[in-house]
This record gives structure tokens, C-alpha cells and sequence, in this order.
């Protein structure tokens, strides 16, 4: 398919072949036709699908041809809600460059800057405005906005914005705008979560799935631990061990959960931070540059805040909590085999995993390696998880059991 077959006016399209695009992506060609028609849609897709022109251009487009009248008024039409300064900015950038032959006006208004420049911008008159939550909350509290022309509404990494805390925000910033608009849902995963949210929020939407290209999955080894709970920090410190894991991605299920391996790792000395939703931006931002810098050896990260990290020289992503959704396993995988280097990826299951190994294997089509030369090994069984009893010990406790079960 070519962007010629969506439909999209010359000059889109001519700004595109500036740009050197050649030919849609899988979410930008599914998503495009149906903005285009004013359908809702909820879409599934990870950063670097080239999401954010699935809804870009459908909207310059749109704008682009309404009613002069409105062109001129320089009211908010379209409002695009983004989780972090830096992605409202990028979406900023990627209007202002597929927009840039149009008559329209684009800003961003996010927090951790001074407001006055965002005021007087804002009173000259915007058409395209990207936000954070917070920020924009508090020019509304001011009365220094309004958002009571807006036809179009974006929600950005809709599941990053709730693992960072703006659910309430974002609902009070829906009741501000128009009930009859076109709106757009785009996020990573689709846990119960969004589904409630993009129930309230959209009417009659279209579905629209995009994950990794599964032949990705050819190019990653992939290897599976077996181990009891209580010995995944032993058994990461055993692997770190290894100086072939030179730059390692890790996932843990909570946030809790990421600052305690933290500290076990900084303990061990090995260096590592902790990137997750209650890290400060600038907390975050110091973690990626410690990280892709090489200060840090050990990134630990909720699979949230890990959006955006896209690290070419990383080598190895490991599970340290097995995710809840098989699709958030691929995605995981696909941080690391860039660039034409081979990724690695590790995954660690205690027993109360077992039914998400399930899940994977059955998704991803494969069984997972496993690892039994490891010292921290353990059998997995649908019920039970049993650690052998060294052969030492086997003699003196034969009467009661071979194998020692632990709860």
C-alpha cells in the first residue's frame, strides 16, 4: 500500500515524500482511512509504529479543509493529551513538520517551565494544541484556556498516562470539551484499565491492533529460568555475573518491586536505577542518561515507564517479573536485537508464574528454553514448585520425601 491509496491531499503527501517516507506502516495504514471518515478508534500500538502520523495527518487534513471561518478564529480544535514533556514535544515537532505548508497554528503547554510564554502563545491563537495533563489542569483552574471548540481529541500512551497518576486529570479535562468530537485512544497495551476509560470516552470505535512483527521473535534468543521466588535477586546477581550482559533492561510487575532490586543491586555493587511512575521527570531522565551513557550498568523498569526506551547497544532484557499479557512479552523482546545485532532476553518464573509462561508459549508459538545448569533452579509444575534436595541430603531424608517442597 502507498500513502497515495489513503486518500491524503498533495500536499500531505508531498510533505511526506520530502521526508522520506515511502510507504505507511501497518498502524498508519489501518488507522488514517478510518479518521478520515470521523470514526473513534482504540488502537493498540508501541512507540516507534509510527503512530503518531496515524493521527496526525488525518487531523491536519481534516483541519485543513473545514470551514474557512473557523480557520480564522484560531480556537483550540484539536487537543492532544500526552503522559511527559518530551513525547508532547515530538508530537509538536511531527505537526509542525507535516503541517508546515497548512495555515494552521501549533503549541505545546506542558509543566516544569515558566506559563507566561505558554500564555501569550495561547492568546495569539492556537488551532493544534499538545499537552500534558497537569499543566493544562492548571490553565483551566486559571480560566487562561478554553477547549469549547475542540473537534478532535488524541490520548496519547492512554496506559503511561494512568501508571503515572492522571486518570482523574484526564477526566476532568474531558468534561471541559465538546461531547460531540472525534476521539482517539492509542496505547501500548489494552488492559481493563483502558478498556473502562475508552468506554466512557468513545463512541462506537473502531479496534485496531498493531504488535511487533512476530518474525522478530526468530532473531532473539530466548531462555527461560525456572526459580522460587524468593532467590530472583540471587539468581540476576549470578547472571550479572556473566560481563556479556554489558547493557541489561529488566522488568519487574510494580514499582515497589523495581526500587527493592535496585537496592540488592547497588548492594552487590553493580550499578543500576530505577525508571517507573513515581520517579520526578527529572528523576527519569537522569536514569536514561546514566544508562544509555554507561554509567548504569542494570536499568529495572515497570513496563510503562520503559516507554520511549530505544537503545540500540542493549543486549539483553530480562523478566524479572513475567508480564501479565503475551503481548506485552513481544513487546519487552523488542527492546533489545537492533540494529542487526542479536538480542537476548531472559525470563525468570516462579511457580505463580506458570500460568503466564502458558500464556506466552501458546502466544508466541514456542517453547522457552530452559536453563537447568543454573544454581538457583527449580521445577515449575501446575501446582507446585519443588527445589531438589542435595544429594547429601537425599539419604537422611529418603523416609520423608526426595525432594523438599517449598510453599
Amino acid at each position: 500500500m502507498t500513502f497515495q491509496a489513503l486518500n491524503l491531499t498533495p500536499s500531505l503527501l508531498t510533505t511526506l515524500v520530502s521526508q522520506g517516507y515511502e510507504q505507511p506502516s501497518p498502524i498508519q495504514a489501518q488507522a488514517i482511512p478510518v479518521l478520515l471518515e470521523g470514526r473513534d478508534v482504540l488502537a493498540s500500538a508501541q512507540t516507534g509504529t509510527g503512530k503518531t502520523a496515524a493521527f496526525a495527518l488525518p487531523i491536519l487534513q481534516r483541519l485543513a479543509q473545514s470551514n474557512p471561518h473557523h480557520m480564522k478564529m484560531r480556537k483550540i480544535q484539536a487537543l492532544i493529551l500526552a503522559p511527559t514533556r518530551e513525547l508532547a514535544q515530538q508530537i509538536k515537532e511531527s505537526f509542525m513538520t507535516y503541517g508546515g505548508k497548512m495555515n494552521l497554528k501549533t503549541a505545546v503547554i506542558y509543566g516544569g517551565v515558566n506559563q507566561k510564554g505558554q500564555e501569550q502563545i495561547l492568546k495569539r491563537g492556537v488551532d493544534i494544541l499538545i499537552a500534558t495533563p497537569g499543566r493544562l489542569l492548571d490553565l483551566m483552574n486559571q480560566r487562561l484556556i478554553d477547549l469549547q471548540h475542540v473537534k478532535y481529541f488524541v490520548l496519547d500512551e492512554a496506559d503511561r498516562m494512568l501508571d503515572m497518576g492522571f486518570s482523574r486529570d484526564v477526566k476532568k479535562i474531558v468534561t471541559a470539551i465538546p461531547k460531540v468530537r472525534q476521539t482517539m485512544l492509542f496505547s501500548a497495551t489494552i488492559p481493563a484499565e483502558i478498556l473502562t476509560l475508552a468506554h466512557d470516552l468513545l463512541t462506537e470505535p473502531v479496534r485496531i491492533e498493531v504488535t511487533p512483527p512476530e518474525a522478530m521473535i526468530d532473531k532473539i534468543e530466548q531462555s527461560l529460568f525456572t526459580v522460587n521466588k524468593r532467590q530472583k535477586s540471587a539468581l540476576l546477581l549470578h547472571l550479572l555475573q556473566d560481563n556479556a550482559l554489558k547493557v541489561v533492561l529488566v522488568f519487574t510487575k510494580t514499582k515497589h518491586g523495581a526500587n527493592k532490586l535496585v537496592k540488592d543491586l547497588i548492594a552487590e555493587g553493580v550499578q543500576a536505577d530505577a525508571i517507573h511512575g513515581n520517579k520526578s521527570q527529572n528523576q527519569r531522565q537522569q536514569a536514561l542518561r546514566n544508562f544509555k551513557s554507561g554509567k548504569s550498568r542494570v536499568l529495572v523498569a515497570t513496563d510503562i515507564a520503559a516507554r520511549g526506551i530505544d537503545i540500540d547497544e542493549l543486549t539483553h532484557v530480562i523478566n524479572y517479573d513475567l508480564p501479565d499479557t503475551a503481548e506485552t512479552y513481544v513487546h519487552r523482546m523488542g527492546r533489545t536485537g537492533r540494529a542487526g545485532r542479536v538480542g537476548k532476553t531472559y525470563s525468570f518464573c516462579a511457580q505463580d508464574e506458570s500460568h503466564l509462561l502458558a500464556q506466552i508459549e501458546k502466544h508466541t508459538k514456542t517453547k522457552l528454553p530452559l536453563v537447568e545448569s543454573q544454581p538457583f533452579h527449580a521445577h515449575v509444575t501446575p501446582d507446585k514448585i519443588y527445589v531438589p534436595v542435595p544429594l547429601q541430603k537425599r539419604k537422611r531424608s529418603r523416609r520423608r520425601n526426595t525432594m523438599a517442597r517449598v510453599s
